[in-house]
Parts: C-alpha cells; sequence; structure tokens
C-alpha cells in the first residue's frame, strides 16, 4: 500500500461512536443541503483540483486541516508535542519544504476568500479517545498556533495576507476528530474553544445535526452501497476498504467510481424526495483506486448540485440554513 495512503487510514473508526439520526425531521421541506468535506487537507495539487471542482460545480466545501502540514518536521520537533506522545510526532507526517507550505497557506487563504469553510482536524492525527479536557485543548491551541504562524514557517512573513491572523484566532469554525474518536474532554474542550460545531460522530442513515450541551453535532450517515446495498460510512476511505480491502487497484477504477456515483445518487434521492435531511460525504486528500471517489464526486456535484431546492454547502453555511428552517417548523406548529 502506498505509504501515503497507509499513513491516512483514518476511517475504519473502531471507536468511532454510531448515534442515531434525531427522531424527529423538519415538518417543512427546505433546500436539500449537500455537505462535502475534506479530512487532512495537505496535498497542493489536490486543493488545485478542489477548488476547481468547486467552482465548475458552484459547491463550498469544508476542509479539515491537519496542522503538522503547516511545519516542516525540523519545527515540530522544536515546538510540537502531542499529549502523550513524544516531541515531533504525526501519524500523517508534515510539510517536505518551506515553499510547499507556503503554496500550501495560499491555498487555505484562498479557498477562505472563495467561501469554503476551513475547520480544524487537530495536529497529528492521534486517536484521542483517552485525551482529557486539557490534552484537546493543548492540541487545539497547537492547531491555532501552527495556522498563526504558517506564513513565518515558509520563510514569507512579508506574505502574508492582512486579515490572517484574525483568521487563524478567530474563523475557524468547526472541528472534527480525528479517526471520529472521542473522549468525554473532547465536547467540553469544543465548546470551550470556541467553535461553532462538531463534525465526529457517525449516524445510522443521514440525520440532522443533534445538539449537546448546546453544541451542534454533526455525523457522517452509513448509507447503502453496492449490488448488496450493504451500508457504508459515506466516506472515500470506508469504500476502498468495501471495494479492495484498501490495496490500490486502478484497473477496477471505472468499475468502483460507477459503484460509488449510485450510492450517492440513491442517498441524495432518497433525501430529496423525502424529509430533506442534509447528506453528508466525506473525503480526504488522496485519490485512492486510481481517483475513483474524488471522479464520483465531481460527477455527483456537477449533475446535482444545480438541481431546483439544492444547496451544495459547508458545514458553517449549513447551520445558519438548519437553525432557520427549524424556527419556520416552529413558528408553522402555531
Amino acid at each position: 500500500m502506498p505509504r501515503k495512503i497507509l499513513a491516512l487510514s483514518l476511517c475504519l473508526f473502531p471507536t468511532a461512536t454510531l448515534a442515531d439520526p434525531p427522531a424527529a425531521p423538519l415538518p417543512v421541506k427546505e433546500k436539500q443541503l449537500v455537505i462535502v468535506s475534506f479530512d487532512g487537507a495537505h496535498d497542493n495539487a489536490l486543493w488545485e483540483k478542489s477548488l476547481a471542482m468547486a467552482s465548475r460545480t458552484g459547491a463550498h466545501f469544508t476542509y479539515f486541516l491537519s496542522c503538522t502540514f503547516l511545519m516542516t518536521k525540523a519545527d515540530a520537533k522544536r515546538e510540537y508535542k502531542a499529549p502523550g506522545q513524544k516531541a515531533g510526532r504525526s501519524n500523517v507526517g508534515f510539510a517536505q519544504s518551506r515553499e510547499e507550505i507556503a503554496v500550501r497557506a495560499a491555498n487555505i487563504w484562498r479557498a477562505h476568500l472563495e467561501g469554503h469553510d476551513i475547520g480544524s482536524h487537530a495536529c497529528g492525527h492521534f486517536d484521542g479517545g483517552g485525551w482529557s479536557k486539557a490534552d484537546w485543548e493543548s492540541e487545539f491551541t497547537a492547531f491555532r498556533t501552527a495556522l498563526r504562524d504558517a506564513w513565518k514557517k515558509a520563510g514569507k512573513p512579508e506574505a502574508e495576507p492582512p486579515g490572517w491572523a484574525d483568521f487563524a484566532e478567530h474563523g475557524i469554525e468547526g472541528f472534527r476528530a480525528p479517526y471520529l474518536s472521542l473522549s468525554d474532554g473532547l465536547l467540553p474542550a469544543v465548546k470551550d474553544f470556541g467553535f461553532s460545531y462538531d463534525a465526529s460522530l457517525v449516524t445510522k442513515g443521514p440525520g440532522w445535526p443533534m445538539t449537546k450541551d448546546g453544541m451542534p453535532r454533526f455525523g457522517l450517515p452509513l448509507i447503502p452501497e453496492g449490488p448488496s446495498r450493504r451500508p457504508v460510512i459515506g466516506m472515500d476511505y470506508n469504500l476502498f476498504i468495501r471495494h479492495s480491502m484498501g490495496v490500490e487497484n486502478r484497473k477496477d477504477s471505472a468499475r468502483f467510481e460507477e459503484r460509488t456515483l449510485e450510492a450517492y445518487r440513491k442517498a441524495f434521492q432518497k433525501e430529496y424526495d423525502g424529509e430533506r435531511i442534509p447528506l453528508q460525504l466525506g473525503f480526504h486528500f488522496v485519490e485512492m483506486n486510481g481517483g475513483a471517489y474524488w471522479r464520483a464526486l465531481d460527477r455527483f456535484l456537477t449533475e446535482t448540485c444545480g438541481k431546483p431546492e439544492v444547496a451544495c454547502v459547508s458545514y458553517a453555511e449549513a447551520l445558519p440554513l438548519i437553525e432557520e428552517a427549524r424556527k419556520k417548523a416552529d413558528r408553522s406548529a402555531f
């Protein structure tokens, strides 16, 4: 298995919390929301590719960034220590050069200016299932510092855009836990650190975000897939495991693409014709099985985002739309 894919074997989620979708759908049909997110957000070529896809289809994405991609390994040895780990460790690697950091920072800023949502995926992609509130806060602080100092780490402080520091401090609205692995300390830390939402759950099917202790929490859904319609988490890595046991298989890439596209279409149509529950789909910055899942996504968004009463939005954009829909439903009940 290629090293990059092995390093990003993130989504079997052995410790993920499987939550039931909230039982009460909105009684008033609103726009069908499609929410697409990318974990890791590192490969600069895939930043370019995803932003072009967004421009072409009219979609807005959420990019859950792992902050060790904003530092070199030498930087990390001096400045980053994850809870319970040796200094300078990361499960997903680091930037290979200062120029790479500069290009990545420019892509992040471009995405921000174009209306996309930059979220936190913590730093070194460690399993926080046993972490305390203080452990999570330490990781969140490391993320914020790495983002704030990205242009300095790139060796180009003079290229830092006006507003970057404020963006790093206040512009990161959401969080997704590595491996979707939760602990009792996570939610209090997410709340106290000022995030607007958490996207670390898995649900048995598409579901409205559930609110716990005042924090909206989204979950990637199980969706039917393949000839047997067996449920699979709506994320590219889980399809990669389903289709080829996690071994890269370019020979059957077109077949995997068609299966994936069919699963996306059917999951979407069920909600579009029904309760209009948001459809969430997750991806990584790795083109597994010859790019089958990214191609399926591109085709799906191309045919879907322009449909009547459909909005392909980020998590940050979805939040106020869902809240307004709930208010309308409450008013209609009287």
